[in-house]
């Protein structure tokens, strides 16, 4: 026998009413639920907003602060050249508040009108970027101010041209510091000539003695030759005024004996040779002053290391008070650098100056002068037995002004001056001590193709 739910009317009743409740109940606890999770969603997402925000202001801050601390002018424009923005540096250039630059098109702003037309021309080609043109703008007083500019497109997210951004820098401000930097270079330029050539006479100075011995030779060796040539010259006058005045053979023979004519004639050319000689010799020794004393800028000559070194070395070795043992060793032969004559000259005679001064006080003192070639480079080897060089002054010893001489021996300028000539040069001047005892000086030196 089958039953329906008909048949039980009041049952399906109270079980239609259980179950209704029962869905009420969870449809409101879903409810609930789902709005407690929108509502965390909405709590995460005003966190979020907020955290973006700040980080927007700090980025805004950030760069309304880097726009007000540069020193370029910067204008921001539309593609019709129209102002939008522009930063601290250019309200101060123009002398006009940002809101009076933005209602400006740019090229409102420039100076002359040719300018003016190259500005609108560029702007017409829509997107193009431009480096470095000198376009003046209009300054606090109406006067043009001439500024460099750099131009770069602005495009939004689907490259779309939107505008530009322009860069300058004023031209006077650039100039005004070049021309200083140029001023001050010429003045360092003067006074390190000024420098070279005051350290330059200072070397002569201690030369003096020994150039006036060197030049008293020849000098004596002319005065002596002259007084004879003046003494030939009355006895052949002498004689020549008897012969013009008709005297008789015996006479003018009696007369040329007494006078020694024939041994004045044969003794004439070698007079005259002598004093040519000691003319030429004279002459040298002032000729090679004068270069070694003037002022010379021409450092692509081509010099003999050689007889430099020979040369310096006699000067020094004339002018000492005191003799020194020397040994020269490669120098015969010429080795031939590119450089000034005058300039590595005056490197030589320092250093060699400086080696006789360290052994004023050595028993028995020796200098050793050693050239020779090694690769494509001349060597020069300056050695002597003095008390050598401490330690602590081989760091210093070619800084201006170091000195370890006496006051009123030494300027402390000679090895600064002498290392930035061999710097010049091509070459490298260095210092040591020799294991035996005694200071060495390295001069090394390109060699002449």
């Amino acid at each position: 026998m089958n039953y329906t739910l008909n048949d039980y009317p009041e049952q399906q009743h109270q079980d239609a009413t259980r179950l209704g409740g029962e869905l009420a109940e969870e449809a409101w606890i879903d409810v609930i639920r789902r709005m407690d999770q929108v509502y965390t969603e909405l709590v995460q997402s005003q966190e979020t907003l907020e955290t973006k925000h700040q980080e927007l202001a700090a980025a805004h801050l950030f760069t309304e602060g880097v726009l007000a601390a540069m020193t370029d002018v910067m204008v921001v424009c539309d593609p019709l050249g129209q102002v939008s923005q522009v930063n601290r540096a250019m309200v101060k250039l123009t002398g006009m508040p940002e809101h009076l630059l933005t209602s400006y098109k740019l090229a409102d702003l420039v100076y002359n009108a040719e300018q003016r037309e190259r500005l609108m021309a560029g702007l017409s080609r829509g997107g193009t970027e431009e480096n470095d043109i000198e376009i003046a703008i209009s300054g606090r007083k109406g006067e043009p101010i001439p500024v460099t500019w750099n131009v770069s497109a602005l495009f939004d997210s689907q490259q779309r041209y939107t505008g530009f951004v322009a860069v300058g820098r004023p031209v006077g401000e650039l100039r005004r510091a070049y021309a200083e930097l140029q001023k001050a270079h010429e003045a360092l330029k003067s006074a390190q000539a000024q420098l070279l050539q005051a350290e330059k006479m200072a070397s002569l100075g201690r030369l003096v003695a020994g150039v006036a011995h060197e030049l008293n030779n020849p000098i004596s060796f002319v005065l002596g030759n002259s007084h004879a040539m003046q003494r030939y010259g009355d006895k052949l006058q002498q004689y020549l005024g008897a012969l013009h005045a008709g005297a008789q053979a015996p006479a003018l023979d009696a007369l040329r004996q007494s006078l020694k004519i024939d041994r004045l004639l044969a003794d004439l050319p070698s007079l005259t040779a002598g004093l040519m000689e000691g003319a030429e010799r004279s002459s040298a020794i002032v000729d090679a002053l004068k270069r070694f004393s003037a002022v010379e800028t021409d450092i692509r000559q081509r010099v003999d290391l050689a007889e430099l070194g020979q040369r310096a070395l006699h000067w020094v070795g004339q002018a000492s008070p005191h003799a020194v043992d020397v040994q020269c060793h490669g120098m015969a032969s010429p080795q031939w650098v590119t450089g000034s004559a005058n300039q590595l000259q005056q490197v030589l005679v320092n250093l060699i100056q400086n080696a006789y001064d360290a052994m004023e006080k050595t028993t028995a003192p020796q200098l050793a002068l050693t050239l020779e070639r090694d690769g494509e480079h001349i060597k020069l080897r300056i050695s002597d037995n003095g008390p050598g060089i401490s330690d602590a002054n081989l760091a210093l010893i070619f800084d201006p002004f170091f000195t370890t001489k006496p006051v009123g021996k030494g300027t402390g300028l000679g090895l600064s001056i002498s290392y930035g000539i061999v710097e010049q040069h091509g070459g490298r001047l260095r210092a040591d001590n020799n294991a035996e005892g005694g200071a060495c000086f390295e001069l090394s030196l390109p060699a002449a193709p």
